[in-house]
């Protein structure tokens, strides 16, 4: 005959084995009900749900990443473009070496009145880098012919004409140009006919260029430019430019902004004089991000004359204009 105490432990042995197996059918239960859940589109499961109690939580080790700076929430794709849209590398607004389409016209030194245009165009070939952002390789092609004529007839004084072979880059706000340019001046006909005798000058320059551009903001660039002449006539090797640009940069609808720009222009022939040109008014940026950028406004202008017919004539000039640059 069984002790009493053994018939005890039996009852206590029996118990733990049901409380056993009525958790492990509870579990059991839990895990098909949540299977189910997440299968036929419950709610998401994880796995440290399921297995509550029975393992050691899941803790996901991230390693601690410092001074990480992002320039844009994503990678832009760097690809081979042929004909892009825009440029890297604008034009200096107030210089009056650059190719672009313009007409102004101008007192100078309070006795000739002029009209003065240039009609350049400007021609992206192929660039390395991405779509949307004025960055990476580009190769350009630039021209146009700078022209003066009388105010009352409109007859041809001179016309410098102008090419350029750019190469150009652009990391943030630091852009960069490189290549040659050739300039060549040339006298109107009907000047050489009002004016016989005149010592015509057959000023060309073959030169080699470097400039940079630095954005502070993106409404503010400054520069810096020099150039190196190897084949010439009348010009010197050296020349140097520097000044700045402030205006609209993005869509401006039809209200337009202000803008402002100052450059000096610096040639050797001259003894490193030149000019100093000063341009302020208003401005159109198309809602095209890659559009170029319409000015209107007054001009100012002191220094060597700005057609290379007559290279060593001081002018100053005061007038107003209307420009579009690339």
């Amino acid at each position: 005959m069984r002790k009493l105490s053994d018939i005890s432990a039996m009852n206590s042995t029996t118990d733990a084995a049901l409380q056993h197996f009525a958790g492990f059918g509870f579990s059991l239960v839990k895990i098909c009900l949540m299977a189910g859940l997440f299968v036929f589109g419950g709610i998401d499961v994880s796995a440290q749900e399921m297995i509550a109690g029975e393992a050691p939580p899941f803790i996901p080790e991230y390693t601690e990443t410092q001074n990480v700076q992002y320039s844009s929430p994503y990678v832009e794709i760097w690809e081979r473009q042929f004909l892009p849209e825009g440029f890297i590398y604008g034009t200096y607004w107030a210089s009056a070496a650059e190719p672009r389409l313009s007409t102004q016209i101008v007192n100078v030194s309070g006795d000739q009145t002029f009209v003065e245009s240039t009609m350049g165009g400007r021609l992206g070939l192929f660039r390395f880098g991405p779509h949307d952002t004025p960055e990476g390789f580009q190769f350009d092609l630039v021209g146009g012919a700078k022209l003066r004529q009388n105010w009352g007839d409109l007859d041809v004084i001179a016309t410098d004409y102008r090419y350029d072979l750019l190469g150009t880059y652009g990391d943030g706000p630091h852009r960069y140009k490189f290549g040659f340019y050739h300039v060549s001046s040339h006298l109107g006909d009907e000047f050489l006919l009002n004016n016989v005798g005149f010592d015509r000058l057959n000023y060309f320059r073959d030169a080699f260029v470097f400039g940079y551009s630095y954005y502070a903001f993106p409404e503010l660039r400054l520069y810096a430019e020099t150039s190196w002449s190897f084949h010439n006539e009348l010009s010197e090797p050296w020349e140097f430019q520097f000044g700045f640009d402030y205006g609209p940069t993005r869509p401006t609808g039809p209200q337009g902004k202000p803008f402002i720009a100052f450059n000096t222009h610096l040639r050797e022939e001259v003894n490193f004089g030149g000019n100093v040109a000063l341009q302020f008014g208003w401005a159109w940026k198309g809602d095209n991000p890659t559009a170029g950028t319409l000015r209107t406004g007054l001009y100012y202008y002191n220094g060597e004359s700005p057609q290379f017919s007559f290279y060593d004539e001081h002018e100053q000039q005061i007038g107003a204009g209307l420009w579009y640059d690339y």
